[in-house]
Order: C-alpha cells, then structure tokens, then sequence
C-alpha cells in the first residue's frame, strides 16, 4: 500500500503542539496591545483641509487656548473658531495670497464652514463637560498634551474609561488655578500643591460612579 503522508508529516504532527503554544500567546499577546484601550486612538495625527500649526499659533505667537477655542470654559464643547475669528488676524496680514491660506480664504469669501476633522472624542455614551474640568482648574494640558508644540495635532491620551478615572480618584497633580489652566509652561508649586490636595478632598466628591459620566 503507498505511503499517505509525506516524512515531513511526522515531523510537522511534532511541532504542532509549540506551533499552538506559540499562536495562543501571540494572539494574547494582540489583543492586550492592539485593542488596549490604553492604545485606543493614541497618535491619531489626520490631515487636515488646511495645514493649521499650533505651535505657530499658541507658542511662537503666544495666542490664547481661550481666544479660539472660546466655548470651553462656558460649555460641554470647546469647539472649533469660526473663519471669521481666524480673519480677525488674518485679515491684516501681506500673505493672504499664499497657498497655505487658500482654504481659509475660500471658507471666508464662500461662507462655508472648514471641515475640520475631529481629533479628541470621547465615546457617545459618555457624558463630558469641558467647563466643568476648566472650572476646577483642570490644564489643558493633562488632556491634550503640549499641544503648544504640535504642526500637527496628535492624540496624546487614550481617553478610555480607566485613564478618566485615574485622575478622578487622584485629580490633585493636575490641578492649577483656573487663570493658569491653557498656561502651558504651569507647573505646580510647593505652595500651591499643599492647595491642590485640600482642592481635590473638596470637589465634591470627584466623580467614579457610573451615572456620573453613563448618563
């Protein structure tokens, strides 16, 4: 009778019990990185319509977080500038003609908004307010990282679920006063330390239930 199975066979049968051993630890090894939430979105740097910096903006030119994104302090969105806050400057500059700007200035002469692509989000069935953080002198900072020195705006955080949380149970090393909170270079005196701890006792108390943010 012929022989089925090749030599090789035997050898491949030997192995495959550590080829399974291996497979199983990668794909443990995939799922614990790849779909961490702590890896959920970190580094998500789109292009956008116009090639916006904001280290030009908020760090060479020293513009307030506050100017553009002015719905932040008042609302559960800090919003995006309209064209028309953009050519409050823009207006009075020589290089209006410049291809960097022509989506800018198509937007201002059309009427039609710029499309930005949103870069922070946090899920629909989570509750956020950006005031309320602002409020309590939350930096933007601790959420959004040195954006000041961003060409491209990156995700810093992974904005999941336990990341929210680390700092709800310990909210003191990100806190400042509220007329530092968009002040990049802000860091936290001994002082003002001892300040933010009896802060963070008083906010009443920092939220870690589920409805607090599953509303």
């Amino acid at each position: 009778m012929p022989q089925i199975f090749p030599k090789w066979s035997n050898k491949a049968a030997k192995s495959a019990p550590l080829i399974l051993v291996l497979l199983a630890i990668f794909g443990v090894f995939a799922v614990w990185y790849w779909w961490s939430p702590k890896n959920l979105d970190v580094g998500y740097r789109p292009d956008q319509p116009i090639p916006f910096s904001h280290k030009q903006h908020a760090s060479n030119l020293n513009i307030d977080c506050m100017y553009c994104h002015n719905q932040a302090e008042k609302s559960p969105f800090a919003g995006v500038p309209a064209t028309s806050t953009c050519m409050n400057c823009h207006t009075h500059q020589s290089n209006k003609d410049s291809l960097l700007l022509a989506g800018l200035m198509r937007s201002f002469n059309d009427g039609t908004p710029i499309p930005w692509k949103r870069i922070h989000k946090v899920p629909d069935y989570a509750y956020f307010d950006h005031s309320a953080h602002i409020s309590v002198g939350i930096g933007c900072i601790s959420c959004h990282g040195r954006i000041d020195q961003m060409i491209k705006v990156r995700q810093e955080e992974p904005l999941s679920m336990s990341w929210c949380l680390d700092c709800h149970r310990n909210p003191a090393p990100h806190l400042r006063p509220v007329n530092e909170v968009a002040n990049m270079n802000y860091h936290q005196s001994d002082a003002y330390k001892k300040a933010a701890l009896e802060k963070a006792k008083a906010l009443n108390p920092p939220i870690e239930s589920c409805s607090g943010c599953h509303r």
